[in-house]
């Protein structure tokens, strides 16, 4: 391995520690925002005590995700410069909007939500709330528009003299439509990942009877959010998928293994050959006829694209090269996005019906018990192969059709300095991420606190602040 494949390996891991708390921090804001407008519209002091418990998860998240996502941007300018210098005036204009505009607004009213209780008043407390969501929200948005640049550029043109592009439409940019399909499909995701979390949790103390109320209330509320979210994720990551036959044909070919041209392409459930060699189909392949193409074209009979013809056409329009990702890769982590979405699926859906029943979920059986634990971890799983297929079926572009990834690294960089930075960050992030599981865990031992707060906020003379910032 080379300078390139550790910057490569460095940026992947880094994003794969961020992404943990991205989805969760988007959704547990919306979440805990929900439960503080249902306190003031209800005045029920439950729901206060769940944005008080639920609040300290969204804390942590929104903690160590800073943390995590500063040590990113700093990697532009240290092993990506040439990458910086060819799209900066592009790549920087969404960048700088999220941390003008979203990230201050997160970060001011969410010190107003932890240091506003009893200070202001109950309308502006959930006011606050709400602008923190949209605050995460929109810096989500704006982080898409600059990864769906990547993916299709846009409102550009490329300076005859120094041969890097420069932004002509920023409007363009802004409303790409990768973007404005990417963005919905995350932020369901994200609100997916919030869901099954508290479902998780609730199952967890319900099963042990404890703060029965509490956490049957929460699992009641989180249960079709969940379902729905996940629902609607799954729409919008479809209508990625048949715009990227369009954008990407590439990444789709290579998300199924397609290696020639078919008219009646079938979806591949399971693959063991060698994903090395070009054969029409892989020979250990388990598909299913002519989904493929009724997925890609909305017809069985469809055509769709296979990797030979597509690299063939690329090197006609790119010149000479390999424009095929790693297949394997892509074959598999789009496999496992797909089949973490339909558990969760299922996981809501079965839990939606039966809380139907009542008290239902106060005796919890074991099995669903079980199901809502590993829960927990469908979304991450889910996010991480997104995120994977996303970035490296787009190999070897960095932006794709315009700057290569081996044309985008920092070229006075060693290897040894890559590999020590590597060794740090990931000491670092697996410190943080060690330091935000314990504090998961000791807030879920410890639950909600027993000397709730009064009608108005207040906690009564003598008990623990319940927003306490541990870290």
């Amino acid at each position: 391995m080379n300078a390139l494949d550790f910057a490569r390996l460095q940026f992947g891991i880094t994003t794969i520690f961020h992404f943990l708390f991205v989805p969760m921090t988007i959704g547990l804001t919306a979440w805990v925002a929900l439960c503080e407008t249902r306190w003031y519209r209800t005045r029920d002091e439950i729901y206060l005590r769940m944005t008080r418990y639920w609040g300290k998860f969204m804390l942590i998240s929104v903690a160590i995700g800073v943390v995590t996502g500063i040590v990113m941007e700093f990697q532009f300018g240290m092993n990506w410069s040439l990458y910086s210098r060819y799209v900066g005036d592009i790549f920087g204009s969404p960048l700088a909007m999220e941390g003008l505009i979203a990230f201050f607004l997160e970060s001011t009213f969410v010190g107003v939500w932890i240091f506003g209780w009893d200070r202001i008043s109950p309308k502006l407390h959930v006011v606050s709330a709400w602008l923190v969501a949209i605050g995460t929200t929109l810096s989500a948005y704006f982080i898409l528009v600059a990864n769906s640049w990547m993916q299709h550029p846009v409102g550009y043109k490329i300076d005859p003299k120094t041969h890097h592009a420069y932004l002509t439409n920023i409007f363009a940019v802004l409303f790409n439509p990768t973007a404005w399909l990417a963005y919905p499909h995350v932020i369901f995701a994200a609100f997916t990942t919030a869901a099954l979390l508290v479902v998780g949790i609730s199952a967890w103390q319900l099963y042990r009877k404890r703060h029965v109320e509490i956490f049957s209330r929460s699992a009641k509320m989180a249960l079709p959010i969940g379902l729905v979210a996940v629902i609607l994720s799954g729409i919008f990551g479809d209508g990625q998928g048949r715009l990227l036959e369009q954008e990407q044909p590439m990444k789709m070919a290579a998300a199924e293994a397609l290696y020639n041209t078919s008219d009646h392409a079938c979806f591949s459930l399971f693959a063991t050959a060698s994903f090395t060699a070009h054969p029409k189909r892989l020979s250990a392949d388990v598909c299913i006829p002519d989904l493929e193409s009724l997925i890609a074209t909305l017809n069985p009979n469809g055509t769709v694209k296979g990797m030979n013809q597509i690299n063939a056409a690329e090197q006609k329009k790119y010149g000479p090269g390999n424009y095929m990702p790693p297949v394997g890769v892509t074959y598999w982590s789009f496999r496992l996005m797909v089949g973490a979405g339909i558990l969760m699926f299922l996981l809501a859906f079965v839990g939606v019906v039966a809380s139907r029943r009542p008290g239902w979920l106060e005796r919890m059986p074991r099995w669903f018990y079980v199901s809502a634990l590993v829960g927990v971890f469908l979304p991450i799983i889910a996010n991480w192969s997104g995120w994977i297929f996303t970035e490296v079926g787009r190999q070897p572009w960095v932006v794709f059709g315009l700057l290569k990834t081996s044309q985008a690294n920092s070229p006075d960089v060693s290897l040894a300095s890559i590999v020590i930075s590597l060794a740090a960050y990931v000491l670092l992030y697996g410190f943080l991420i060690t330091v935000g599981a314990r504090l998961f865990i000791r807030e879920i031992k410890r639950g909600p606190s027993d000397d709730p707060p009064g009608p108005d906020g207040e906690q009564s003379e003598g008990s623990r602040p319940d927003l306490l910032l541990a870290y």
